[in-house]
């Protein structure tokens, strides 16, 4: 899989893609993720690459141009399968869309800044509108490295147990159940006699049916879905 990513400030962008598993899957071949710098596509010399809005009103606007050129030249090298914009009024990101991306060769993803992009950019180049929530954030940036933590981590090879991502929360539309690790007991705090019965099949049943609780509980709402 390969990652375009355009910003108008790539620096924020560098740590998440320098530690931890990110980093691994990089290092593995896995997935390859560039940022490019909008104000290198600017359309003065001075780096502009926003203006006032038409209309009036507060807040400055990304313009088409730079985005356009940037744009074209990732598309003159490769195809695309997405062309991302991270935007507060887009689709919710959710693990079913984590699922789709993570299948995906190449996708851009666009960084909006200010007050957004002009409307021309979402009506003309972008193929999927997403949210990490309803509130705004200074720029797309971070909610871009969300969105490739969540994708990358599912592409086969880059955790170290494959069967992992699989029984994630949101992965079966249920959270996921309680877990616990050693020491068995701590402070009088006991682990659930059954994990540590060694019975496989009552063990994956107390697990149904803690995930179960624990959704009811916290997400019901996954259940109505």
């Amino acid at each position: 899989m390969r990652i375009d990513i355009i910003t108008v400030l790539p620096e924020l962008l560098q740590s998440p893609f320098e530690a931890s598993i990110l980093k691994r899957a990089i290092e593995k071949g896995l997935v390859s993720v560039h940022t490019h710098n909008l104000r290198e596509y600017a359309v003065n010399k001075y780096g502009q690459v926003d203006d006032y809005q038409f209309g009036g009103g507060a807040g400055m606007v990304l313009m088409i141009e730079p985005i356009d050129r940037c744009i074209s030249n990732l598309k003159a090298e490769r195809d695309y399968e997405e062309i991302i914009y991270m935007t507060p009024d887009g689709e919710t990101f959710n693990q079913r869309i984590a699922n789709e991306l993570s299948l995906k060769g190449n996708i851009i993803i666009l960084c909006g800044h200010y007050k957004g992009v002009d409307q021309r950019v979402r009506d003309h180049f972008i193929t999927r509108e997403i949210s990490v929530g309803d509130f705004v954030l200074s720029g797309g940036e971070l909610a871009a490295a969300i969105v490739c933590d969540a994708v990358i981590r599912l592409i086969p090879g880059v955790l170290g147990n494959e069967t992992s991502a699989l029984t994630d929360s949101f992965q079966d539309d249920m959270l996921a159940p309680p877990i616990y690790t050693r020491p068995a007991e701590y402070k009088g705090w006991k682990v659930p006699d059954i994990l540590t019965s060694g019975n496989t099949p009552k063990i994956e049943e107390w697990r149904e049916e803690q995930a179960l609780k624990h959704t009811l509980r916290n997400r019901p709402d996954l259940l109505e879905e």
